[in-house]
């Protein structure tokens, strides 16, 4: 079985869109080489708002990721800079992610909400609207 992680972010001011680019890349570049990681994508939504989904051999491999590195110097950062942030995991038999309108009816039927420092409304709800999937991307080993 495939344990896919779904993250949901969104960036509540631009003044913290550089910071956390950075911290993207570094974080992609990171997953590409982890162990366990399989595959994944990303998709920059409108208003700042970015997902991402990826695919592990196991969740103690994804764990083992979060915590470790670039990945883990960028978490504490997000409580400051989102409004919105979720993230939803579940386990599959394939190991290609699936479509972003899957990943956006998984969000919302087994998401949850992570702390933020500045909630936005729709943020306990998970009341967000469809997310725009045209501007998507594979996230590839290395």
């Amino acid at each position: 079985m495939t344990f896919v992680s779904l993250t949901r972010l969104r960036i509540r001011s631009f003044r913290f869109v550089p910071l956390f680019a950075l911290h993207t890349w570094r974080s992609l570049r990171q997953v590409r080489s982890a162990r366990g990681f399989q595959t994944g994508a990303i998709l920059a939504d409108r208003s700042w708002t970015f997902w991402t989904m990826t695919a592990w051999d196991s969740e103690q491999s994804m764990r083992q990721f979060m915590v470790s590195g670039s990945h883990k110097t960028a978490m504490p950062h997000l409580v400051e800079w989102c409004d919105e942030a979720s993230v939803a995991h579940w386990t599959q038999p394939e190991t290609a992610v699936p479509s972003w309108i899957e990943a956006d009816r998984r969000m919302r039927e087994g998401g949850r909400s992570s702390k933020v420092g500045n909630p936005s409304p729709q943020h306990a709800t998970l009341s967000y609207r469809a997310p725009r999937t045209t501007a998507g991307a594979k996230i590839t080993r290395s």
